[in-house]
């Protein structure tokens, strides 16, 4: 019988190999940004809303107003991090919107510190730096191939971070309501917004279109958040911040077999950054201390 400890591993290893599909799942729907975040909000709560209130996860008797506000809030910068995130699809290849989409732990840490006065250790700037300068190496803006698309790609997914970011750092504030409750409340909200402003009425009646946004409502969202709130329960941070770089890594190589882009040695380096400046930054890395230690050996 596997222990509780592997059992989380594999289940925050599928959830991150879900998540790594997302940006096909949208881009084969064929739909815009806003109706595939509307289908995957609506599918999401139905599929996930049907399996908390079977499981008893959805008791909210003991939520105060205040918490409920801080729900809503996470909800509404959630969803709107979805529409940039899927708006980056369109134009940049996958891999890479995803890897600067990775860039949300150095947000977490940078809007902590400027507007919850968190600490913020003088080391972590450095890694800020290399996290953007491998943002400046994946656009590459003095190449001959750099397109304006690209920047565009980059910038949405940039500003889904920082949304994802402030949705992180709602959602710590509610770390005793169940989470399988506050994302139910989070889709139910985002079906609510979207059905407002996303052009529902341009998606056709019957088409395989279906099979892509009801998928990426079941396996994308709501299986994925189980598999995920799972993997939680069982592991420590550390692992789990470890076990989050599966997506953008898988998401890349997902990119090339499906769409065949190809990454520039540039643009691998620069992911390369990224990825081990949020990975430094969780570990609290410090590089001068290495450097000083070389310096009296």
């Amino acid at each position: 019988m596997m222990q509780p400890n592997t059992i989380g591993k594999v289940e925050m290893i599928l959830a991150m190999m879900l998540s790594s599909t997302i940006g096909v799942f949208v881009y084969e729907s064929g739909q815009s940004a806003l109706n595939a975040v509307f289908y995957r909000c609506l599918f999401g709560f139905m599929f996930l809303g049907f399996y908390a209130w079977v499981r008893g996860y959805l008791n909210a008797s003991k939520v105060t107003a205040k918490e409920w506000l801080l729900m809503l809030a996470g909800g509404v910068t959630l969803v709107l991090n979805w529409c940039f995130l899927f708006t980056s699809f369109s134009f940049a290849p996958i891999g890479v919107t995803t890897v600067a989409y990775h860039t949300q732990p150095i947000f977490v840490l940078l809007i902590a510190a400027l507007f919850l006065r968190e600490r913020f250790e003088a080391h972590n700037w450095f890694w800020v730096l290399v996290a953007f300068s491998g943002v400046l190496m994946i656009v590459d803006p003095f190449s001959s191939g750099w397109s304006e698309n690209l920047l565009w790609g980059i910038g949405s997914a940039m500003v889904a971070a920082v949304l994802y970011a402030i949705t992180t750092l709602i959602t710590r504030q509610l770390s005793h309501i169940k989470p399988h409750l506050i994302a139910t409340v989070h889709l139910a909200l985002g079906t609510l917004m979207m059905a407002t402003f996303a052009p529902v009425q341009e998606v056709p009646a019957a088409g395989d279109h279906w099979y892509w946004l009801a998928a990426l409502g079941f396996l994308q969202t709501a299986v994925m958040y189980i598999l995920l709130y799972g993997a939680f329960q069982k592991l420590e941070t550390p692992m789990i911040a470890v076990l989050a770089y599966v997506y953008p890594v898988a998401t890349v190589i997902v990119d090339y077999l499906v769409y065949g882009n190809a990454i520039t040695p540039l643009m691998s380096l620069g992911m390369a950054a990224i990825l081990f400046a949020g990975f430094a930054m969780n570990r609290n890395i410090r590089p001068f201390q290495w450097w000083r230690k070389a310096q009296t050996c």
